[in-house]
């Protein structure tokens, strides 16, 4: 067990668009005493679920996740951590420890997928510093805008009409949309909405 295998706690830094895959997610994840960043290709459902806990947004009706959460603890079970525990040719390997009280189990998963579980329960992320060392890219300056585009669809990177569309509206009309766009679950239209009402308690 040498150093290669020291166990390196994260934090969730960015989510935003993938550059590189259309369609995907760029999850970024920085080591919490340095600074790499460990950015990892998600999945825009796996992105969403990720999204809607960071962002405390209730979804009317449990998602995958929520359901993984309610499940565990109606038999207490609480997850104590997760673990991005391996990298092969480019996939990234995850697993959950998880415990009853009495005895740990490891649950593997995908890495998308127990991070979106991790945030659920508040535990923390670990990887390896062999991982790190090998995936991780060093950053000079703090580079990320917290889940920074993952309201826009990627098509729509330089169409700023929808948000500017609220703009137009009443702070009042613009509350009550916020409600039914939760309540459809259309969540990137909830945190365009949620935008432009922080944009208009900031100035």
């Amino acid at each position: 067990m040498g150093n290669n295998m020291k166990k390196i706690k994260l934090d969730i830094v960015g989510l935003s668009y993938s550059q590189t895959q259309s369609g995907a997610y760029a999850l970024v994840l920085g080591e919490v005493s340095g600074r790499r960043r460990l950015p990892i290709i998600i999945g825009s459902f796996e992105a969403q679920a990720i999204a809607i806990e960071i962002e405390k947004m209730t979804p009317s009706r449990p998602l995958t996740h929520d359901l993984f959460k309610s499940f565990a603890q109606a038999y207490q079970i609480e997850v104590q951590e997760v673990i991005i525990y391996n990298l092969v040719d480019g996939i990234f390997y995850a697993k959950l420890v998880c415990s009853d009280g009495k005895r740990s189990v490891e649950i593997d998963a995908r890495t998308s997928d127990a991070i979106a579980v991790a945030v659920r329960f508040d535990c923390p992320i670990f990887t390896y510093e062999f991982i790190l060392s090998t995936a991780g890219i060093v950053i000079e300056g703090n580079d990320f805008v917290y889940l920074e585009n993952i309201n826009e669809a990627p098509e729509e990177k330089s169409v700023s009409a929808s948000v500017s569309g609220y703009a137009s509206i009443s702070t009042e009309e613009l509350k009550t949309k916020l409600q039914e766009a939760l309540a459809e679950e259309s969540y990137e239209k909830a945190a365009k909405i949620r935008d432009e009402l922080n944009k208009r308690k900031a100035s």
